[in-house]
C-alpha cells in the first residue's frame, strides 16, 4: 500500500515537472516570437515554411473568434479530464505512452490557456505557407501530435482488453468490481 502511494506521488511530481517544462517551452517561444517577429516574417524555407507572428483570438481556421468564455470553459473541463485520466491511468509500462501523451495534451491546453487569460489572444508564429496551413504555435504541436499518437495507439497497439482496462481505471473501477 505504501509503495503504491509513493509511486503515485512520484507520478504526480514527475507529471507536474513535465507539464511545467513543456508549458515553459511553449511560453518562451511565444515570448520570443512576440519580441522578434511582428511585422517582419522570417523565411526558414522560402515558399514552404516561415516564422510569422499572429495574435489569434479564435481557434484554427478562424473558428470561434473572440469567444473567450467558451475557450475558458472548454479548457478547464479538458484539463480536469486530462488530469483525472493521467492520475487514474494504469501505471504499467504498457500504458506509459498514453500517460505521456496526456502530459503533452495538458501542456498544450495550458500553454494556450495562459495566453487567453493573460492576453485575450493566443500567440501563433509557425506557418507552412506552401499549403497555406493556419499559423500555429508549440502548444498546438503538442495537441496535434498527441491526438495523432492516440489514434495510432488505439488502432495499432492497444487491444480490446487494454481499452477495457483503461476505461475501468478512468472510471475508478478495478477489474474485480466488474465480476
Amino acid at each position: 500500500m505504501k509503495n503504491d502511494r509513493t509511486a503515485r506521488v512520484k507520478d504526480v511530481i514527475v507529471g507536474l515537472v513535465v507539464v511545467a517544462l513543456l508549458t515553459f517551452l511553449d511560453q518562451y517561444t511565444k515570448v520570443l516570437a512576440a519580441a522578434k517577429l511582428p511585422g517582419k516574417p522570417v523565411d526558414i524555407l522560402p515558399g514552404v515554411f516561415r516564422l510569422q507572428y499572429l495574435e489569434n483570438t479564435g481557434a484554427a481556421f478562424g473558428l470561434f473568434n473572440n469567444q473567450l468564455v467558451f475557450f475558458y470553459v472548454i479548457t478547464v473541463v479538458f484539463l480536469a479530464a486530462a488530469v483525472l485520466f493521467y492520475l487514474r491511468m494504469p501505471r504499467e509500462r504498457r500504458y506509459l505512452p498514453i500517460r505521456i501523451i496526456a502530459l503533452f495534451l495538458m501542456a498544450g491546453a495550458l500553454g494556450n490557456f495562459i495566453d487567453r487569460v493573460m492576453l485575450r489572444y493566443v500567440r501563433d508564429f509557425l506557418y507552412f505557407c506552401l499549403i497555406d496551413f493556419p499559423i500555429f504555435n508549440v502548444a498546438d504541436i503538442y495537441v496535434t501530435c498527441s491526438a495523432a499518437a492516440i489514434f495510432i495507439l488505439l488502432l495499432g497497439v492497444y487491444k480490446e482488453e487494454d481499452l477495457e482496462k483503461i476505461e475501468n481505471a478512468v472510471r475508478g473501477r478495478r477489474a474485480e468490481d466488474d465480476q
